[in-house]
């Protein structure tokens, strides 16, 4: 063999091609993200029906899943970890801490295994993030970066079908985490198992310190922490608001999985979109959708609302998801990680205050109204502020 082609044999064994990023990305990105973060939201009903758990309950699950969120975002800005052995270590993690959600009634374990898989599904986000995104744009594939976002709200969409079918043919929440845990551990395994070489074209002789962020980093960051706690409501508790005004679970069953599609497919058409707007102008427009959706319940609750809701809300909140990375990776340049990191803090700082402040109406019957007022009131503000700070961003 010539020397040439043993240098292309060598450069493909150390560099990943484009498809593999995004099929790796994507499988990822589902089973973390889809089950990992969002699994609570369609088998909450369930644990209501069969395990007693209170709204208040519900709303401490979310939140300390949330808070491993957050955790794992500040792990990954603080101390940057090679992001091929983040994504592993999270899919696996999130994989064992769902299974586990099923063989205990525990609330207190609960609580511990919600923390874990948030913890888990953020080093997966921002190891994808880190890793996925440099490979497609060096292949000049960056109008690709849709189909591994798409991942998760097929992930959703998945487990809302999944969701749905526990609901109709009377499984039991303890089943349903058993079975969601059951296939995220299939990727994660494959991920293990499977050679894929790290991402070695751009990467750095030594990570880089961590040092103070920018101005604009911190405004981006602030407005995303926004935008978490904008979202957060109907994607926490849409399916257990449609459960108390709809009781055929064949019916408000539906609402996670027209989340979830919408999702997938509003990835494929914000690529289209950030080849013509800036990434701050697709999140602004797409907070204005947002902001329509998290609304619409609180006007009033019937089948067409919580259906704009689903809509709305699964067709904006990945679309903000990647224009803000996008910009953070502008922001970040060679510390990219620290930049998504400091960007996903940021969303978990907002999106730990939207379950406690369900809680902390949980009692009364505005318990999903004022929090989604003061919501949509925040995306305002954050909107605003993107426009202020034009310039600095």
């Amino acid at each position: 063999m010539s020397k040439c082609n043993q240098a292309e044999v060598s450069d493909t064994t150390k560099n990943p091609s484009a498809t593999a990023a995004a099929w790796i990305g994507a499988l990822s990105l589902a089973a973390a993200m889809g089950i990992g973060r969002f699994s609570l939201t369609p088998i909450m009903p369930l644990m209501q029906q069969d395990s007693s758990l209170t709204l208040a309950q519900g709303s401490w699950l979310a939140t300390g899943n949330y808070l491993g969120y957050l955790a794992g975002a500040l792990i990954c800005a603080v101390l940057p970890l090679r992001p091929l052995s983040a994504i592993r270590w999270g899919a696996i993690s999130v994989g064992v801490f769902t299974l586990a959600m099923g063989l205990t009634h525990e609330f207190e374990l609960w609580l511990g295994f919600r923390l874990g898989a948030g913890i888990a599904s953020a080093f997966v986000l921002v190891g994808v993030s880190a890793w996925a995104m440099p490979i497609l744009a060096r292949n000049g594939r960056e109008q690709w970066s849709g189909r591994i976002f798409a991942g998760v709200g097929i992930g959703i969409a998945f487990t809302g079908f999944v969701g749905l079918t526990a609901g109709v043919g009377a499984w039991g929440s303890p089943a349903t985490w058993i079975v969601l845990g059951i296939i995220a551990l299939g990727p994660a395994v494959l991920l293990w198992l499977a050679p894929i070489p790290d991402d070695r074209s751009n990467a750095p002789a030594a990570p880089p310190p961590f040092g103070m962020p920018s101005r604009s980093a911190l405004i981006a960051a602030a407005c995303y922490s926004a935008f978490g706690y904008g979202y957060i409501i109907p994607a926490t508790f849409l399916p257990a608001l449609a459960r108390d005004y709809i009781d055929d679970p064949a019916v408000f069953g539906w609402v996670w999985p027209v989340f979830g599609t919408t999702a997938a497919i509003s990835t494929l058409v914000a690529v289209r979109l950030l080849g013509r707007l800036s990434p701050r102008r697709l999140w602004r427009g797409a907070q204005y959708v947002l902001a329509a959706g998290v609304l619409a319940p609180v006007l009033a609750i019937n089948a067409i609302t919580l259906l704009i809701a689903a809509l709305c809300v699964g067709g904006s909140f990945m679309v903000i998801t990647m224009a803000g990375i996008k910009e953070a990776l502008r922001l970040g340049g060679a510390s990219a990680a620290q930049a998504v990191g400091l960007m996903t803090a940021g969303f978990g700082i907002g999106q730990i205050a939207g379950p406690l402040m369900v809680g902390y109406f949980a009692e009364s019957h505005d318990a999903f109204a004022w929090p989604s007022l003061i919501a949509v009131s925040v995306l305002i503000l954050s909107n605003v502020a993107l426009y202020a700070v034009n310039d600095a961003l």
